[in-house]
């Protein structure tokens, strides 16, 4: 089974050893393990102390039986302590052969519950090393021993941790439910314990097992909960690492607003209690939260507060570490170069863990931007060379400390970038050995994500060696190993340096290129066409973080023969696209360009929309855009008999109007019905019953949480109602969330209208629709609509949004679109692309509805009558007013 990156995962319960699991560098910026100011004695080992004062309190023992018992169990508390030093130093391999030696004593003597801890803490390093089966079978033998050993002083908190241990294994190994039932079991164990801090760890990885399985409610519910227990406690150190722990939680599932306040309460706590450990630690996570907000001054500042006041080298050094990617977000080249001294003194001095092997690589991948960031830049700051040189040093030293640690995982990491920085040094035959070194390391201990990046980096080596067969097998190993581990994709967060768009985007796109080269075989041309869509499918579950979207690939001529389906694509060199026709063979067509000659043009396009552009630069541009996408295909398409035209849009492609592509005389939304899909694998076709054509209606027209009035609303709905039945209409403060909930689960409506404010952004955090009472995110959506069909009334057949539009300033915005339409499990999702008047929506969304009332008429017809409606009144022509309505998902 694939192994789960578990730097996200939260781990209260004291036999877990640490706060938070790391795995992977990437994570150790935003989750490193911190040490906290703890009880003098480890939970655990005090059930050994508590089972030794009861074999000593029986006088029917032997003195010196009970003494050589004593010895025996202080040999093994003795052992225990070692090895959780170890690790908690990043040592996994020396702490499980330490922890062997525990429980082989363990057993030798005969002692169910030394073996039960020892069992348990030797499953946790086999975790942390990734061998997940070894930490199964061992875990298993841990609650196996306790079951004998129930009665001992001291067994129900050493249950409790086991149970913690085994959630993390089911988590890492895909079983999610199975991970949440033994979390449960923890909580329950850990309360009759009157372990308080570990029942609130149980109770947040239960959170984010909930929001795994797509029960956002009872994620947000459950975690809302840890902190009432948690604001209800007086101050302590205990108070101040949970609120943390539960800030990172939220930071995790992507809920930043309330993780920054979680963690502020927890800093008020630190401070209050004078605790610099504490402090430095909550401010290092505000940090990271700060940062995946884009607010990199705020980040900045935390990060210097938490290294001045961090009591640890390691602790310092990290937060250095992230201060100097803030500076390099921000493009301060200098800044960023100032700290590289002090980092890396303080690496030098650090000792040798699988911590400051991640710390080596984390900075040797700053130093890397910051050599390209000089290199772009006029500014000399120094020698290039220098950086280069001192970060290929600290990455030799880091492989060779985990070598001698035998933390295989940490090697393979140090090893592959090394790789990378002689591949941007151009050093390529050095590059291929250190990759290949690395991929192998990784393949041997089964760490499929780690062996995807390797694959993907050998891919662009052999590539920039002209080896395109041997480039094509590494990235489509890449490509197979990233859809394989979908769920372990979404773990890498999109602001970490091991970035989606950094280490997986690429394998894609530089794949489609090679294998569209030249003439492309049909074969290619299928390969390509698959991986476009696995690209599409990769981007939503990052767009998640999770991965929840079932799949089934579906053939268009199984879908509509009269609907083509044109897929382009953005590489560095060019724009492809490859164009399915129903009954023909795939083809392909290519403009050459360079990408930034691509993006501004789209960047143009998209400001061409505005009414006070020149309209013949606009038809200009939009004609360049028809010459890309559509004129090489014109004749097989008007030959085929082609009505619809479906587009997986990719990139900056996604925030333009298809509908207002020109040929010179026509827009395409004159000649055909237009939608738009993430892809044919993730759409459920039907065509709408126009015989039941009923509403669920809701709107705002007044103004709210400080948005503007809609007063266009009001009659944009009385208009809807006189045109299609109208099982339930919300308007204003009768539109809440509640509400809306209660109306759409409780009425067998195929359409649900909402008009009212929203928006779409690729912070899922930030797409919303905007009810009276509160914004309405798409889990919550999500959720609304799941138990609709959880009550067995049909799927929403048709979701509309007529007043949302996408975020300002935001290149991927549509994602959030895309996502919203997929999520939601809405067959179709009818929105616009920014926002548009009132009296214009009104008249487009009525004759929308007259069109679909018509028997045979699909919803993509629907739409382009609707929209030629529009352009045909002199007032409604220009394209703003038209063609900002898309339609997602299934167009029949």
């Amino acid at each position: 089974m694939p192994h789960k990156a578990l730097g996200r995962y939260i781990e209260l319960g004291l036999l877990t050893l640490a706060l938070v699991t790391v795995l992977d560098p990437s994570s150790a910026r935003g989750s490193e393990t911190r040490s906290e100011n703890r009880e003098p004695r480890h939970q655990l080992e005090r059930a050994l102390i508590a089972r030794d004062n009861s074999a000593r309190d029986n006088s029917a023992r032997d003195n010196s039986a009970r003494d050589n018992s004593a010895r025996d169990n202080i040999n093994g508390r003795s052992l225990l302590k070692k090895g959780r030093t170890q690790a908690e130093s990043g040592n996994f391999s020396q702490a499980a052969a330490i922890w062997k030696e525990a429980l082989a004593l363990s057993r030798q003597e005969g002692d169910l519950l030394g073996e039960a801890i020892s069992s348990s803490y030797l499953s946790y390093a086999y975790l942390q090393l990734g061998q997940l089966e070894l930490g199964r079978a061992t875990i298993q033998e841990s609650l196996g021993a306790l079951q004998e050993a129930s009665d001992q002083p001291g067994a129900l908190i050493v249950k409790a941790g086991a149970l913690n241990t085994q959630g993390n294994i089911q988590l890492a190994i895909g079983e999610t439910q199975a991970a949440l039932e033994s979390w449960q079991d923890a909580e329950e164990a850990y309360e009759l314990a009157g372990d308080e801090l570990g029942k609130l760890g149980a109770q947040i990885n239960q959170a984010q097992a909930l929001q795994a399985l797509g029960l956002y409610r009872r994620s947000r519910s459950q975690l809302e909960r840890a902190l009432s227990q948690l604001q209800s406690q007086p101050d302590s150190l205990v108070k101040a690492t949970g609120l943390r722990s539960l800030g990172v939680a939220l930071q995790a599932i992507g809920n930043l607003e309330r993780s920054s306040e979680v963690l502020q309460q927890s800093l008020l706590v630190s401070q209050k209690l004078s605790s610099e450990l504490s402090t430095s630690a909550v401010l290092y996570d505000l940090g990271n939260t700060a940062s995946q907000q884009k607010d990199m001054e705020a980040a900045i500042e935390y990060y210097r507060q938490a290294a001045t006041m961090a009591p640890g080298l390691l602790e310092k050094t990290e937060a250095r570490i992230g201060q100097i990617n803030s500076y390099l977000e921000l493009k301060k080249w200098e800044d960023a170069q100032a700290l590289l001294p002090e980092i890396e003194r303080n690496l030098a001095s650090l000792p040798a863990s699988r911590m400051s092997v991640y710390a080596r690589v984390n900075l040797a991948e700053s130093m890397i931007k910051l050599e390209a960031g000089i290199k772009d830049s006029a500014k000399k700051l120094g020698s290039e060379a220098s950086i280069i040189e001192s970060a290929a040093e600290l990455l030799a030293v880091g492989a060779q400390q985990a070598q001698d640690l035998k933390d295989a995982r940490a090697e393979s990491y140090a090893l592959g970038q090394l790789g990378k920085l002689y591949k941007v040094s151009s050093q390529l035959k050095e590059a291929q050995k250190l990759t290949e070194k690395a991929l192998l390391i990784a393949v041997g201990i089964e760490a499929n994500e780690i062996a995807a990046r390797w694959q993907g980096q050998l891919g662009g080596i052999l590539q920039e060696q002209s080896d395109r067969e041997g480039a094509i097998v590494a990235y489509t190993e890449a490509v197979n190993n990233f859809s394989a581990l979908r769920r372990d994709l979404v773990a890498i967060d999109s602001e970490v340096q091991f970035s989606f768009k950094e280490s997986v985007e690429p394998s894609y796109r530089e794949l489609v290129s090679l294998l569209l080269e030249s003439e492309p075989s049909q074969d290619n041309l299928r390969q390509a066409r698959e991986v476009i869509e696995a690209l599409q499918l990769a981007e939503l579950d990052n767009f998640f973080r999770e991965a929840c979207l079932d799949t089934k690939p579906q053939q268009i001529d199984q879908i509509d023969r009269k609907a083509a389906v044109i897929y382009p694509i953005i590489l560095s060199d060019r724009i492809e696209v490859i164009i399915s026709i129903p009954g023909q063979p795939l083809r392909n067509y290519k403009t050459l360009l360079p990408k930034a000659e691509i993006e501004k043009k789209l960047k143009r396009s998209r400001q061409a929309l505005s009414l006070s552009f020149p309209k013949n630069r606009r038809f200009e541009l939009y004609e360049t855009l028809y010459d890309w996408l559509i004129r090489p295909a014109e004749a097989e398409l008007a030959a085929s008999g082609i009505e619809t035209l479906v587009f997986v849009l990719d990139g900056s492609l996604r925030n333009l109007p298809m509908p207002a592509l020109y040929d010179g005389e026509r827009y395409l939304v004159e000649k055909y019905g237009i939608a738009l899909t993430p892809g044919l694998q993730l759409l459920a076709p039907r065509p709408i019953d126009d015989s039941r054509l009923a509403t669920v209606m809701a709107g705002l027209s007044e103004a709210r949480q400080g948005f503007s009035a809609l007063p266009g609303v009001e009659s944009e709905v009385d208009k809807i109602t006189t045109k299609v039945e109208s099982n339930k209409v919300l308007l204003n403060e009768q539109f809440t969330n509640n509400s809306l909930q209660n109306a759409v689960s409780r009425t067998n409506s195929p359409v649900l209208h909402l008009a009212t404010h929203g928006q779409f952004s690729s912070n899922r955090d930030e797409t919303f629709i905007l009810a009276w009472d509160e914004k309405i995110k798409i889990e919550d959506l999500e959720e609304m609509l799941g138990i609709r069909e959880q009550n067995r009334f049909s799927p929403i057949e048709l979701l509309v949004l007529s007043a949302c539009q996408t975020a300002k300033g935001d290149n991927r915005a549509v994602l959030g679109l895309a996502g919203l339409a997929v999520k939601t499990g809405a067959r179709s999702t009818m929105a616009s692309l920014w926002a548009v008047r009132d009296d214009s929506t009104a008249d487009l969304m009525t004759e929308f509805y007259n069109q679909l009332a018509l028997s045979g008429t699909g919803k993509a017809e629907a739409m382009r009558q609707a929209q030629i409606s529009l352009l045909n009144q002199p007032k409604y022509q220009h394209p703003f007013f038209w063609a900002a309505f898309v339609l997602v998902g299934n167009w029949l």
